[in-house]
């Protein structure tokens, strides 16, 4: 079981208000877990990443044990405390500006 925390904008559109669990075949990566996470959510398709080219939309970060994984290959395999629910994986809305 994949722990998944989303910013309060994607909460939003998924319709949840608290951490996500989702069951992931194979071996957890981003892009299985980005998978998941718009076949149980198909309110967020495109909100996390694009449709056309697959890659992380510009102000989406990903993090996991204290790492970011925002530049990992998406079939990078997860961290193990990810893995077995140890620590969630945060999808996470960069901010930008001054």
């Amino acid at each position: 079981m994949i722990r998944v925390v989303l910013p309060a904008h994607l909460k939003t559109l998924a319709g949840v208000s608290r951490e996500i669990e989702l069951d992931v075949t194979g071996v957890p990566t981003q892009r299985s877990v980005i998978d998941a996470l718009e076949t149980r959510y198909p309110a967020l398709r495109g909100t996390i990443r694009d449709p056309a080219t697959q890659r992380r939309r510009v102000f989406i970060r990903f993090f996991a044990c204290e790492q970011d994984l925002s530049h990992e290959l998406a079939d990078a395999p997860l961290p193990d405390a990810v893995v077995d629910g140890r620590e969630p994986y945060y999808i996470v809305g960069a901010m930008a500006g001054g």
